[in-house]
């Protein structure tokens, strides 16, 4: 999928949609038309899990941030957690593992949930924020811990529902990596 997506030109949009019948109303006559739809309905699918996931987020961030308040702990936890949750589901549901499903349900859990509920920009935020106060070993641990333990997540996520299951990938689109 391309961004910005492409939308045809004027001309070629009245030539798309043109009345098939005076008693039917419009009929749209190209393929074009339907992949733009299409894309859009991928793209509302984005947005409405990263809603939810924003909403999980700040849920999650309330509930430890009143137990926690010298360290990130909730940014540390909810990134854990997404990575978890993306190599988990994306080693399901990749083409041949064990469960086959829509692409729109992929964008939505592994680009729409887990981007609005992971919080890299909150992690930034959060070590910028003790490097500049000084705390020079907090922001350390804070940069260690959620690296390491992410890509731990995801490694453990792609192990355990790579049980029984021959995928040995977990993206499968350029939309879920962006290594191509």
């Amino acid at each position: 999928m391309e961004f910005p997506p492409r939308i045809p030109s004027l001309k070629t949009a009245i030539r798309l949609i043109t009345p098939a019948h005076t008693n039917r109303g419009f009929r749209i006559r190209s393929a074009a038309v339907t992949n733009v739809r299409q894309d859009m309905n991928l793209y509302l699918w984005v947005a409405f899990g990263s809603a939810i996931g924003g909403c999980l987020r700040y849920a999650m961030g309330r509930t430890v941030l009143d137990q926690h308040t010298t360290f990130p702990v909730s940014t540390v936890l909810i990134n854990i957690i997404g990575s978890f949750v993306i190599g988990f589901f994306g080693t399901l549901t990749v083409s041949g593992g064990r469960f086959q499903v829509p692409e729109s349900i992929r964008i939505f859990v592994m680009i729409g949930l887990c981007g609005g509920f992971t919080t890299f920009s909150s992690f930034s935020m959060q070590t910028y924020d003790l490097l500049r106060t000084g705390a020079w070993g907090r922001a350390l641990l804070n940069v260690g811990l959620s690296v390491l333990l992410c890509l731990g997540a995801v490694a453990l996520g792609h192990v355990v529902a790579q049980q029984g299951s021959h995928a040995v990938a977990i993206a499968q689109t350029k939309e879920e990596e962006y290594t191509s």
